[in-house]
């Protein structure tokens, strides 16, 4: 079932979020080994991220930060109390609305714990397609599924997401 869902996604989808968003050689280079170094990959791309309590109703935040920021003068804040998986999740989307939005974002943005911000329906949709991109590319997927990785538990756990996050990407029902 695995197996047929990667084989079977439209080539379309692996493609850029948006066409005028190239994906960045830095961001490819993060992604040739399973689980993708996330945190690695913001510092590379200039964002410092910090874990902290937060409310539990808050994921994460991007904001920017000229103390605590990384050479871009943005931070990634994520929620402590949340499981690994999930501020993983939380990491790749905050990259994502830095790469893709921060021209709309120039305060910062909040996510709470659906990954909703003050942006539109449409950005966090984006952000959320990105996020998955960056930490379950499909070359990582297949290469792991040649490997005999194909259960869905055993996928998830080698790229350090959910399993919700994993049925997502595969296009299975959750």
């Amino acid at each position: 079932m695995i197996e047929d869902a990667v084989r079977e996604w439209p080539a379309a989808l692996d493609a850029p979020v948006t066409a005028d968003v190239a994906v960045p050689d830095v961001v490819s280079r993060h992604q040739q080994s399973a689980p993708v170094k996330i945190v690695a990959l913001a510092r590379d791309l200039g964002l410092r991220v910090w874990t902290e309590p937060l409310p539990e109703s808050l994921s994460g935040k991007l904001v920017r930060d000229a103390e605590r920021g990384g050479p871009s003068g943005w931070a990634i804040v994520v929620n402590a109390r949340h499981v690994k998986a999930r501020r993983r999740f939380t990491i790749a989307h905050e990259i994502a609305h830095f790469l893709l939005h921060r021209d709309v974002a120039t305060g910062g943005v909040q996510d709470d714990a659906f990954y909703r911000s003050h942006l539109s329906g449409a950005i966090e949709t984006e952000a959320n397609r990105f996020a998955a991109q960056l930490l379950m590319p499909w070359p990582l997927i297949r290469a792991l599924n040649s490997e005999g990785v194909t259960e869905i538990r055993d996928l998830a756990t080698r790229l350090e997401v959910s399993e919700t996050a994993m049925r997502i990407r595969l296009g299975l029902p959750t």
